[in-house]
């Protein structure tokens, strides 16, 4: 046979070596293999394929980490810095004679570039040309950054597919962690309604899972207990504290107990539980349908506002102490109390509601809520009114904070 015709035979040799290979690495990748065995099969083309002796891969994920290392010792690997040494290659680079003494133990570097990004860069050294097989001279780079690319964007979709399926998942956690919190919160249906109070209420967490609370517990047949809170920060570790934090209020909040012990336990439980990296503000209160009294403690929480309509009185509700969990020991406590002689209003709410900034800048503010109060309307009707004032359901991007409001309205 005359050499034009092993010419052709070894070409058509190399074409279909080239073909099954790409052939193989595919059907790999539609069998959902691992990225360790995607490597593994990676690594021994190049090595027992192409006769390579090292082979370094650099891929990105955050930050750039070594995903395979074939043939080269441990001292190379640490004096490589890719963001220094690798970056700038755009194309494949021949590095036999680089300036940098630890790039010339290789022979090339493959970048692999997705969205004009480079996302790994393979590096490959020792090339045996001696040795039977296929030789990686020179042309058949390209079939080899072929193969890299292939490689590569087949692990880079596995992560994002195992990241969207932990995403989904967290967020189903999320919807279900909303749904458990959201059964805290007592439905409005069963709220008092009466002939001595009316109770509207309004919660809204700025994330699937907030730091707000309120609750009314009826502690007897002619007295009834509330509280709001509200946790510091977001999220989930603010809403673990504050389903703990329910739980507390529930077993101590009875007709018998004092606010001042209630208070007391009540911090010591939140600084065992939340180790003073978190604290909760609180407004607690009790009335009683026969005395007209309304004691409370307001634990760092925002004042409530208390409005007699008859008298046209409005007053802060504000003696207390400091929140939660701020101090090992509550230095000073003082109750308040409310003698309700005329029908009057109450209004409670978190600081969400005040942080709210409208377009020019300017926050919501108590002035606003004042004047949305001091009126003859029911306070489920101030609240409905307050609420659409700041587009709180209209998806306002001034809102960075959970909601809560509790309204009572007192038929003294």
């Amino acid at each position: 046979m005359d050499l034009a015709g092993k010419a052709s035979i070894n070409r058509l040799k190399l074409s279909t070596f080239k073909l099954n290979t790409l052939l193989t690495i595919t059907k790999a990748i539609n069998e959902n293999l691992s990225t360790e065995e995607l490597l593994k099969r990676y690594e021994k083309i190049l090595r027992e394929d192409l006769n390579i002796g090292k082979i370094l891969i650099f891929k990105y994920d955050k930050e750039w980490d070594l995903i395979l290392s074939s043939g080269c010792s441990k001292e190379i690997i640490k004096r490589i810095d890719v963001e220094k040494d690798l970056l700038g290659h755009e194309e494949i680079s021949f590095i036999t004679a680089s300036p940098n003494p630890t790039l010339r133990v290789f022979d090339n570097i493959i970048p692999v570039i997705n969205n004009n990004i480079p996302i790994a860069f393979v590096l490959i050294g020792d090339i045996d040309e001696e040795k039977e097989g296929v030789s990686p001279t020179i042309k058949h780079l390209h079939f080899i950054q072929t193969l890299s690319n292939i490689i590569i964007v087949a692990i880079e979709n596995i992560r994002l597919y195992k990241e969207s399926l932990e995403q989904e998942a967290f967020k189903k956690e999320l919807e279900l962690a909303s749904k458990m919190q959201s059964m805290l919160i007592p439905d409005r249906s069963i709220l008092p309604h009466n002939d001595k109070i009316l109770v509207s209420t309004f919660y809204h967490p700025h994330l699937e899972v907030g730091g707000d609370y309120y609750d009314f517990i009826q502690l007897s047949d002619d007295e009834v207990g509330f509280c709001i809170a509200d946790v510091s920060g977001k999220g989930i570790s603010a809403a673990l504290l504050m389903s703990n934090f329910q739980a507390n209020i529930r077993a101590l909040f009875t007709t018998e107990k004092p606010l001042s012990e209630v208070i007391k336990t009540l911090n010591e439980r939140v600084m065992a539980s939340a180790k003073g990296e978190k604290f909760i503000t609180l407004f607690i209160g009790k009335y009683s349908y026969q005395t007209h009294i309304l004691e409370y403690v307001n634990a760092g929480h925002n004042p409530p506002i208390f409005y007699d309509l008859e008298q046209k009185d409005l007053t802060y509700l504000k003696d207390g102490c400091v929140g939660m969990g701020m101090l090992d020991e509550i230095p000073t406590l003082k109750s308040g109390s409310v003698q309700v002689k005329n029908k009057s209003k109450l209004f409670c709410y978190t600081d969400g509601l005040v942080e709210l900034v409208d377009e020019e800048g300017v926050t919501l503010g108590t002035d606003q809520i004042e004047k949305h109060l001091a009126n003859s309307k029911d306070i489920d009707e101030n609240i409905s009114t307050i609420v659409k004032q700041q587009r709180v359901l209209e998806d306002n991007a001034a809102i960075f904070d959970d909601i809560s409001i509790i309204g009572i309205e007192f038929y003294s």
